[in-house]
């Protein structure tokens, strides 16, 4: 049941809690082999209403007037709520064998023995908050497990298959809100798809205001390119924050594109059109590895790098082959940046 509360969030001050990446909570697996993911069992219903505000939740039927003693749908600072919660109760594990998203708990370990421990503080904690999980979507002590969309398993990040099978059978779509609804999809799954800006170009043009709808060739074989990429899609390697990154990058006249790597495993995709001012640049400028000597729009961007711990090292086109290719598709030149 969901109740129109919008005249009391209306007067209510908003909690803009900040919601947690999904790209970066993966960050904190890579190194794991056991994994437990628990979800809590109507997770709103069960944070108790303050004493005292529950006639503000108060709804009006046929049967006579009912207050909420547990915390409803509906209300604009619910999320918040529950995520300040869960972060605060988990707060000495986050980060080192905990992840919280929502109500979806993953707890990680190294071992068998370290995970079985681990166990015992989690559920130490939520039966100290009377928390409790539902059981029949809970899994235990796997060595692969899924995430948020995503399959972890041995350092490695991978899609979710129901996600990929979706993909692959979506039909083509006959107006904007089925192309958006699938661009939502395969968007999500970006840091997979080499050079995805590119690719979704003819698919995102037909997103712009004021742009009629014209499903071409060309649209076709960008919407079936994506549902190949998906389907060939690379594992990623999550990160092992005690190794050394590299970011492999390059540019052309309307473009850059870049890779995440360690070892020479890919982390992440990303790519991303020139807009005109960028498109100004000079060459030393899309391409500052071997500069020595940076001007003043050079050390800001220098200053910003300055908190990394990073090496800097040119690579000749012909040797960058990952970085090169995101950088070269004459198809950006009429693409937009991001989706309408």
């Amino acid at each position: 049941m969901c109740i129109d509360y919008r005249a009391l969030n209306k007067v209510t001050i908003k909690n803009k809690y900040p919601i947690s990446l999904i790209a970066d909570l993966f960050d904190q697996l890579g190194r794991a082999r056991y994994f437990t993911k628990l979800d809590l069992r109507s997770g709103y219903y069960q944070v108790r209403i303050a004493e005292g505000d529950e006639s503000k939740t108060t709804c009006v039927t046929k049967y006579g007037s009912y207050e909420f003693l547990v915390m409803p749908f509906g209300l604009t600072n619910a999320l918040a709520t529950f995520c300040t919660l869960m972060s605060k109760i988990f707060h000495p594990y986050l980060d080192k064998f905990v992840v919280v998203y929502l109500d979806d708990i993953v707890i990680y370990s190294n071992t068998l023995k370290e995970h079985v421990e681990h166990l015992r503080k989690v559920f130490k904690i939520l039966r100290q908050n009377k928390l409790y999980v539902k059981r029949e979507k809970c899994s235990f002590a796997r060595e692969e497990v899924s995430f948020l969309g995503h399959r972890i398993k041995d350092g490695k990040l991978m899609m979710d298959v129901s996600k990929v099978k979706a993909i692959q059978e979506w039909n083509s779509p006959t107006k904007v809100p089925q192309l958006r609804s699938f661009l939502g999809l395969v968007n999500y799954y970006r840091r997979f798809i080499k050079g995805y800006l590119v690719r979704a170009a003819p698919l995102t043009d037909l997103l712009k205001k004021n742009k009629a709808w014209e499903w071409d060739e060309r649209c076709q074989q960008a919407f079936e390119d994506l549902k190949k990429a998906v389907t060939e899609e690379p594992v990623l390697a999550l990160p092992d924050h005690t190794k050394v990154f590299e970011v492999h990058t390059d540019a052309s006249d309307f473009a850059i594109g870049g890779v995440l790597m360690q070892e020479r495993h890919p982390i992440a995709f990303e790519s991303r059109k020139l807009n005109d001012t960028e498109k100004r640049y000079t060459v030393q400028e899309k391409e500052t590895t071997a500069i020595k000597k940076l001007s003043p729009k050079q050390a800001r961007w220098q200053d910003f790098l300055a908190e990394f711990d990073y090496m800097l090292e040119y690579k000749p086109g012909s040797a960058n082959h990952e970085a090169d290719a995101l950088s070269r598709k004459a198809e950006l030149a009429s693409m937009t940046s991001q989706p309408q």
